[in-house]
């Protein structure tokens, strides 16, 4: 496992970007045409509750690095169980790692999911490069399809495997743009879909927490049998608000990222 914190997140940043290429452009449209640093809020894994892939053995990776266990979520419309992990120092982004409960779905799912995870050697999740290793199973077109009908996130996962799903700008890190909706407009400006399930701007003040994002890029992969143009990854925003003690909120809300999780939707 990886011993630099710094290193490891530029590994994933750069298997984010190959497949993510409005996140690039993004960048530069916040960052270098304004002349500002962009600071990664946190970054998002997805995988399935299974040995040898489960929640558990990805936060491992974070775990060793000294990041802290933080909140628990749970989506229960779409099988979902998520933790996020606090890091050892302010300059380092939180972890959003969500976990499909294979056992809640269709008997033809889990057999799908199964198969998928019994191709992944288990020495490999405990590999220093696990996290943005990408896909460890063969898979086809057709299958992909069938676990698209169920669920988007299984079927993400199988085409895409390990990967961050989202990289997030810290707007409260950013000079030129100070709330969502300005964040949103510069998006739209520039040609960009926001994810509006649930409204464009999730969260509140109350909940100390205003969210958004992109619609993920739409990226050819290479299925067992053809290669076929499907959602990737997509660019996240946050603004935290401070709690009472001055602190910036640290946490999640639950309901808005129920609606974040469907910026890869496919959009049938």
């Amino acid at each position: 496992m990886h011993t630099d914190p710094d290193a490891l997140f530029a590994r994933l940043w750069e298997s984010y970007r190959k497949v993510t290429p409005s996140a690039e452009r993004i960048h530069k449209i916040l960052g270098a045409e304004e002349g500002q640093a962009i600071v990664n809020d946190h970054i998002a894994l997805r995988t399935f509750n299974l040995d040898p892939v489960r929640l558990d053995a990805l936060a491992e990776h974070f775990l060793s690095l000294g990041y802290k266990p933080g909140g628990e979520y749970h989506f229960d419309a779409k099988k979902l169980y998520a933790r996020h992990y606090e890091p050892p120092s302010e300059e380092l982004p939180k972890v959003f790692i969500s976990e499909l409960l294979v056992e809640q779905c269709s008997p033809a799912l889990q057999s799908i999911v199964k198969n998928l995870v019994a191709q992944v050697r288990p020495e490999a999740v405990s590999a220093d490069d696990f996290l943005y290793s990408g896909r460890h199973w063969d898979v086809d077109y057709d299958t992909y399809r069938k676990l698209l009908a169920e669920s988007e996130y299984a079927a993400w996962m199988a085409a895409w495997g390990y990967r961050a799903n989202h990289f997030t700008v810290s707007i409260n890190h950013l000079e030129q743009f100070r709330s969502v909706p300005d964040i949103n407009q510069l998006l739209k400006d520039h040609g960009y879909t926001v994810n509006a399930s649930g409204g464009e701007v999730k969260g509140s003040p109350e909940e100390m927490l205003e969210q958004s994002s992109t619609m993920a890029d739409r990226i050819p992969v290479a299925f067992f049998d053809q290669t076929v143009t499907i959602p990737s990854c997509f660019y996240e925003f946050a603004l935290r608000y401070p709690k009472q003690d001055g602190q910036l909120y640290s946490g999640f809300v639950a309901a808005s990222a129920d609606k974040i999780f469907e910026s890869t939707n496919v959009g049938r």
